[in-house]
């Protein structure tokens, strides 16, 4: 009996943790033979709108993005799935009758059973519980070409009084070892040249298994930790690099850049998100560090790599925050000399422990002032960043192509100092190449925060 193979559209928002979630569900649904994707929603007999539901703005943006596609396409099959469906989808069910069906983000290996059942014409809700094991080999990258996402844990065991993230995917539950190696090992096959590794915290990386908690039937993990892994990635056969995608300050590896420094294909760039500067503050938000310590652990990185690239976040409006708060923060920044940092406002996620600290009203004109001290630290940042950028003028660097703009001779891509999707980009000036080429180039100038290259004959 031939099988009738029916078309599958993915919407995908937030997170690169989304990114590999889309991925896994795909091939999961490819694995029956039933399925196939496609680039077009309008092509699609099912779409899957994969959400986010970290922060408000977020949860906006994916509530707008499943309402534009019903409209949009009044007669298809929708499923909401991703972190919006999990952490909401029991309660919001009954009155979004946009969406046809329901997916949790724990088991993604139940999505085929669960899109059949859609297809057929139920409207369904499945949240299935963690699986024991996570096996899976994705062939459909979302990402640009040459680029792609290896994800070395899930969930999270830090508890930062903000974060909704223990609430949504659960407790920290490291992959297995060998499965790690082997999805990098595939994703290399693939031609994929810039492995991104990405987690809650990759610096966490097994410690579960050291305090009881998590994947206790693999042993192996144990005598594992996250230098150790990645000192095993960074050998594996095949040209390719590794970029590291968040790192919890208060457990940074002291022995990091020493491997780093060792090891050439692994970036020197450190993903490092500090929040904030001020003690109260950061003790508010149940973190560990100071002013002092992240600063010292900034002149370790660059003591040992020149060349380092240190990217953070930093969040205002937390409750107690005051303006002289906002100073000490400034003052960090100016210290600190980051290259890269994304500067957001704190909100209030139900079930977190900062949560019952502020009334409506209150964090309403908290948030208010908060983006008028965003301003002020955003202006700061910028011109750190353009300066910071300077320093690559000049000098020669690979840049893996992630765009050809045919009519313009122009190559959009990335040099080391750029991640994906967050930091700025290097147009090289050349009608030769294409995506997921990486060609070598000579930084020309800085324009804003891109570089513009040409490349070496």
């Amino acid at each position: 009996m031939k099988l009738t193979i029916k078309k599958v559209y993915i919407e995908n928002l937030g997170c690169a943790k989304n990114q590999v979630d889309a991925e896994v569900m795909l091939d999961s649904l490819k694995v029956t033979g039933e399925w196939e994707y496609c680039e077009l929603s309008e092509d699609a007999d099912l779409i899957i709108v994969n959400t986010c539901g970290f922060i408000e703005p977020a949860r906006e943006e994916s509530l707008n993005a499943l309402f534009e596609l019903r409209a949009q396409y009044p007669d298809k099959k929708i499923i909401m799935a991703g972190c919006l469906s999990e952490r909401y989808g029991r309660q919001i069910s009954g009155d979004l009758v946009e969406a046809d069906g329901f997916f949790g983000n724990m088991n993604l290996s139940k999505i085929p059973q669960f899109a059949d059942q859609v297809m057929g014409g139920e409207r369904a809700e499945l949240y299935p519980e963690l699986p024991d094991r996570e096996y899976f080999t994705r062939k459909k990258l979302f990402s640009f070409p040459g680029s792609g996402y290896l994800k070395i844990s899930e969930g999270c065991s830090h508890r930062c009084r903000y974060c909704a993230i223990p609430l949504i995917r659960g407790d920290l539950r490291s992959r297995p070892f060998d499965e790690i190696i082997s999805d990098a090992e595939n994703l290399i096959s693939q031609g994929v040249s810039e492995i991104n590794l990405i987690a809650q915290d990759l610096a966490a990386y097994g410690t579960e298994l050291k305090t009881g908690k998590g994947l206790e039937q693999d042993r192996s993990l144990e005598k594992s930790n996250f230098l150790n892994l990645l000192d095993t990635l960074s050998s594996l056969e095949g040209k390719h690099v590794l970029r590291m995608l968040y790192i919890h300050p208060d457990d940074f590896p002291v022995e990091l850049h020493q491997l780093v420094k060792e090891r050439p294909n692994i970036l020197p760039y450190f993903d490092i998100p500090f929040q904030h500067a001020a003690v109260p503050v950061l003790r508010g938000m149940g973190r560990t560090g100071s002013a002092e310590k992240y600063l010292d652990m900034i002149g370790g990185i660059r003591e040992t790599l020149p060349d380092a690239v240190i990217r953070s976040t930093f969040m205002l409006g937390f409750p107690g925050e005051r303006r002289s708060h906002v100073d000490e923060l400034l003052d960090f920044a100016e210290k600190a000399q980051l290259d890269w940092a994304g500067i957001f406002i704190y909100s209030p996620e139900e079930g977190t422990p900062s949560f019952t600290e502020r009334t409506a009203s209150s964090h309403k004109r908290a948030a208010s002032r908060a983006e008028g001290y965003k301003q002020e630290l955003e202006q700061l940042q910028n011109s750190i960043t353009e300066q910071r950028l300077d320093r690559w003028v000049g000098r020669d660097f690979d840049v893996l192509i992630e765009e050809k703009i045919e009519q313009e001779d122009l190559l959009i891509g990335r040099m080391f100092a750029q991640a994906p999707e967050v930091d700025g980009s290097t147009v090289v000036l050349s009608d030769f190449g294409k995506p997921g080429d990486v060609i070598r180039c000579g930084i020309r100038r800085r324009v804003g925060i891109d570089l513009e290259a040409v490349p070496i004959k």
